[in-house]
C-alpha cells in the first residue's frame, strides 16, 4: 500500500470510529453504494464480516484497509444505521485509451507492450503511481537506444462513465553517439586490436547503416564479454574487467566509455587428464581433447573438448552426460593443469517422438527426416542430423527439438519436434542484369510442398539476350520409403550466341523431356541418374566459325539425342549460401547414347573445400576439371563445349573467352577445361554481424583446351596457356536477389585476351 493510500485508510478509520465506538452489534444487512464498474460481490468478498455476525471496530478498520488495497477505489467510507452496514466507495477511473505521439524509434505496439508490463494498460484502473512508473519505463527504453535527450509528458483526459484517456507526448531528440572508447590497463595488446573485438564503435563511414556508434547498454555488455573471451583464448586466465565507466556530455549527444582491465600473466597448459566414469575407451576420448600440454591456454578449445566428449557419450544414449574441467593453477610457473571429470549419468531410451506445429505438412513428411527412432538409445548425433534435414527441406521457418525426461522415469526421454511452417508456394516475377547477357527477365510459379506431401512442382520462364529457358518439373523426393527420388522434366532452351561479342555466332533451340532418379547412399552422399530425350535445331549464319559450318554440313541442322546423365555428390558444407567449413565433391557424366544422332560424352569433377581460419575468415579452395569427346567416330557437338572466363570461373576476362578461338578471334570453347580458385571470405568491414553480405579476396586460374584453335594454340593442356587473375568480390543477398560483383586484375595475360576488370550479376540468371 502506498503512503497516500495508508493515510486515506487511517483517516477513514478515524472518521467512522464514533459510529461503532459505543459497542459491537449484529449485522442485519450490508449495502454497497457508489459502485459503477465493480461488482457488489467483489466488495463483499473483501469484508471481514457477513450478515448475522458481530461488527467490531477492528473489523471495520480491516475492511477499509482491504478495500483500499484493491486499488479499485480512491475513497472508502463505512456507516451503520440500525444494524445495517453501508459501504460507500468512490471508484478510480479506468483507462479507456492509451495513445503515444512523436514515436519514431519504436513501434507503438512494442511500447504499449512494455507499458502493460508495468501495469498500465487499456481497461485497467488508473493509478498515479503506475503512471509515473510507465513514464520511467518509456524513458528507460529510449535510454537503451542512446536517446538521452528524450522528453516524455503524460496527459489525462476525463471521459464519460468514470473513464480517462492517457496520452504520452514524446520528443525523442537525437541519439547520443559514442565519441570515444578507451581501454586502460592493457599491456599485452594494443588498444586498436582490443577495440576490434567491440561491436560498439565511434562514428565511421558505415555507422549510418549499422548504428553501432549509438550507445546501447546491452551491446556494451556483449563487448565486455567479447573482450574477456579474447583474453581467455590467449591464455590470460586471471584477466578481469575492473570497472566500466560511461559518461555523457552536457548536451546529451556524446558518450564516452572507459574500460579498466587487469590482464594478469599468460598461462600455458601443463597437463590434461581424464577422470570419472568414462564408459568409452579413454584413448578414444583423449582424441577429442584439443587442449594440448605446452600450448598457450585457449578457453574455446577447452569448451570444444568438453562438448565433444559429452556429445560422444550422448551418441551412446547418455543424454545427460556432464563434463567439468577443473583447473589447477601454478602461479609461480604461470601454468595450468586440467582434470576433465566425466559423469555420464544414466543411459536413456527414447519413449516417443512427437511432432507438433505442422498444420499443412503431413506427419509422415516430417517423420521420414527424423533419424532418431522410438525405443532406441538416445543418440545426440542422430537428433542433430534430424534437425539439419528438416531445416534443409525449406518448409519451415523454425525447427526446434527438445528432449524432456518422461515423468516418473529415470531412463526415458521424449523427442518433441516442433516446427513453424512457412509458405512453400512461390510466384516470382523478377529481373536481373549481368555484364555478359544484359537484361534477364524471369518468372516462376513453384510449390515445394504440394498438399503437404513434400512433392515439388515448378514452372519457370527465364528470358535473356543469350539464354531463354522455359521449363516444367515435378519431383517426388520419397518415391520409395528408402528415400529414392523420382522426377520429370519438360523444357525448351534457346541459346543465341550472336548476343555475345566474343563468342562464335550460332543459335540453338532445344526441346527436351526427361526422367531422373536420386539415390541417397548415406547422409552425405547422393547418386542421381537421368534419361532425357532432346531435339536440337541448329542455326548457322555466314559469320559463324568454319568449324560450326562444317558440323552443320555433316550432321544437318536438326539432331536428336537420347542423353544419359549420372552424378555422385558429397556435401558436408554447413551452409548452402555462406559456408564456413566442409567440403563439396561432385562427379558428373553426360553421355549421348547410340540411340540418338548425337553421340558424345562429357565428364566433370569438382572439389570444393572450406577451411575456417577464424570466426570471421574462411578460405575456400575450388578445383574443377572437365573432359569431353565424340563417340562412334563422331565429334563432340560444338554447342556442348566447355567454356571458361567470367564471373563464375576466371574473373577479369570476358565470359567464355579463354581457350581456342577462330580466325576472327571469337571463342570456340573446348573439349577440356580446368579451373582453380582460392578465395578468402570475410565480413564487409563495419558489417561483421550482417549475414547477407560477404566480401572476398581471390586468385583465379583456368582455361579451356581443344583441337579447333585456328592459331594452333590450346590443342593440348599446357600450364603456359592458363590465365590468372586476382581481385576482390562482394556477394550480397539483396531483396532483389543475389548481387555478385568483382573487381579483378588479369595476370599473365597475352595478346588477344579479352579483359573485363569489373563484372557483376544481379538476380538469378539461368
Amino acid at each position: 500500500m502506498t503512503p497516500n493510500r495508508s493515510a486515506l485508510a487511517l483517516a477513514a478509520v478515524f472518521a467512522v470510529q464514533p459510529v461503532f465506538a459505543d459497542e459491537p452489534f449484529v449485522v442485519k444487512d450490508i449495502r454497497v453504494e457508489g459502485i459503477q464498474r465493480t461488482e457488489a460481490g467483489t466488495v463483499f468478498s473483501y469484508l471481514p464480516v457477513k450478515v448475522g455476525e458481530v461488527m467490531t471496530d477492528e473489523k471495520t478498520a480491516a475492511a477499509i484497509k482491504a478495500l483500499y488495497a484493491t486499488g479499485f477505489f480512491k475513497d472508502v467510507r463505512l456507516e451503520a444505521r440500525d444494524g445495517v452496514v453501508i459501504v460507500t466507495v468512490e471508484e478510480r477511473p479506468s483507462i479507456a485509451k492509451i495513445t503515444l505521439s512523436g514515436i519514431k524509434e519504436f513501434s507503438e505496439d512494442d511500447l504499449k507492450s512494455g507499458l502493460k508490463q508495468t501495469g498500465l494498460a487499456e481497461g485497467r484502473v488508473l493509478d498515479r503511481a503506475l503512471l509515473d512508473k510507465a513514464e520511467q519505463e518509456l524513458q528507460r527504453q529510449y535510454f537503451n537506444r542512446g536517446r538521452y535527450a528524450v522528453e516524455i509528458k503524460s496527459t489525462l483526459t476525463p471521459l464519460e462513465r468514470n473513464r480517462v484517456a492517457v496520452q504520452f507526448d514524446v520528443v525523442e531528440g537525437d541519439s547520443a553517439r559514442i565519441r570515444q572508447i578507451n581501454i586502460v590497463g592493457n599491456k599485452a595488446f594494443k588498444e586498436k586490436e582490443l577495440l576490434n573485438q567491440f561491436a560498439s564503435t565511434t562514428p565511421g563511414w558505415l555507422t549510418w547503416y549499422t548504428k553501432n556508434d549509438q550507445y546501447s547498454k546491452s551491446r556494451l555488455g556483449g563487448d565486455i564479454e567479447a573482450l574477456r573471451s579474447f583474453y581467455l583464448n590467449r591464455g590470460y586466465l586471471e584477466f578481469n574487467v575492473d570497472s566500466t565507466q560511461v559518461s555523457i556530455s552536457p548536451d546529451k549527444q556524446g558518450i564516452y566509455i572507459t574500460v579498466n582491465v587487469t590482464e594478469g600473466p599468460q598461462y600455458r597448459v601443463s597437463d590434461v587428464k581424464l577422470a570419472g566414469q568414462m564408459l568409452v575407451p579413454e584413448a578414444e576420448l583423449q582424441k577429442l581433447v584439443t587442449v594440448k600440454p605446452g600450448e598457450v591456454f585457449e578457453r574455446d578449445r577447452l569448451t570444444e573438448s568438453t562438448k565433444k566428449i559429452a556429445d560422444r557419450l550422448g551418441n551412446d544414449g547418455y543424454a545427460f552426460a556432464n563434463v567439468n574441467a577443473v583447473p589447477e593453477l601454478d602461479k609461480d610457473k604461470s601454468t595450468v593443469a586440467f582434470t576433465l571429470f566425466v559423469d555420464p549419468g544414466r543411459r536413456v531410451y527414447v519413449n516417443r517422438v512427437n511432432v507438433a506445429g505442422n498444420t499443412k505438412t503431413r506427419d509422415e513428411v516430417v517423420r521420414r527426416e527424423i533419424r532418431q527412432m522410438e525405443g532406441a538409445y538416445y543418440d545426440a548425433e542422430k537428433i542433430n542430423r534430424s534437425r539439419d534435414r528438416l531445416n534443409r527441406l525449406g518448409y519451415f521457418n523454425e525447427v526446434n527439438i527438445e528432449t524432456p525426461s518422461v515423468a516418473g522415469t529415470t531412463d526415458q526421454v521424449d523427442v518433441n519436434v516442433s516446427v513453424a511452417e512457412k509458405s512453400t508456394g512461390n510466384v516470382m516475377l523478377g529481373a536481373g542484369f549481368s555484364s555478359s547477357e544484359g537484361l534477364v527477365l524471369s518468372g516462376s510459379v513453384s510449390q515445394s510442398n504440394v498438399f503437404g506431401t513434400g512433392n515439388r512442382v515448378s514452372a519457370q520462364i527465364n528470358s535473356g539476350s543469350v539464354n531463354k529457358v522455359y521449363s516444367l518439373s515435378f519431383t517426388n523426393p520419397y518415391y520409395t520409403i528408402d528415400g529414392i527420388s523420382l522426377g520429370y522434366d519438360l523444357y525448351r532452351r534457346d541459346i543465341d550466341a550472336t548476343g555475345l561479342d566474343n563468342v562464335g555466332d550460332y543459335k540453338t533451340s532445344t526441346y527436351g523431356a526427361g526422367v531422373r532418379f536420386g539415390l541417397p547412399i548415406n547422409e552425405r552422399d547422393f547418386i542421381s541418374f537421368g534419361l532425357t530425350y532432346e531435339q536440337t535445331s541448329l542455326s548457322i549464319d555466314p559469320s559463324s566459325p568454319t568449324i560450326y559450318k562444317l558440323f552443320e554440313q555433316e550432321f544437318g541442322s536438326d539432331n536428336d539425342t537420347l542423353r544419359l546423365d549420372a552424378s555422385w555428390a558429397r556435401d558436408t558444407r554447413n551452409s548452402y549460401l555462406f559456408p564456413t567449413k566442409g567440403q563439396l565433391q561432385r562427379v558428373a557424366a553426360e553421355v549421348g547414347t547410340p540411340l540418338g544422332s548425337l553421340q558424345y560424352y562429357k565428364l566433370s569433377f569438382q572439389h570444393q573445400h572450406f577451411l575456417p581460419l577464424s570466426k570471421r575468415f574462411t578460405l575456400m579452395l575450388n578445383g574443377e576439371v572437365g573432359i569431353g569427346g565424340g563417340l562412334s567416330g563422331k565429334p563432340l557437338p560444338f554447342f556442348k563445349n566447355f567454356y571458361a572466363g567470367g564471373n563464375s570461373s576466371v574473373r577479369g576476362f570476358k565470359n567464355g573467352t579463354l581457350g581456342p578461338k577462330d580466325q576472327n578471334d571469337d571463342a570456340l570453347g573446348g573439349d577440356k577445361r580446368i579451373i582453380g580458385n582460392a578465395e578468402l571470405f570475410f565480413p564487409l568491414p563495419g558489417l561483421k554481424d550482417d549475414q547477407s553480405l560477404r566480401m572476398s579476396a581471390f586468385v583465379d586460374a583456368g582455361a579451356t583446351f581443344g583441337p579447333n584453335d585456328d592459331q594452333g594454340r590450346y590443342k593440348d593442356f599446357a600450364f603456359g596457356d592458363l590465365r590468372y587473375s586476382a581481385g576482390i568480390a562482394v556477394l550480397w543477398v539483396s531483396p532483389l536477389g543475389p548481387l555478385k560483383f568483382s573487381l579483378a586484375q588479369p595476370l599473365a595475360s597475352k595478346p588477344g585476351d579479352r579483359e573485363e576488370m569489373f563484372q557483376f550479376t544481379l538476380g538469378n540468371t539461368f
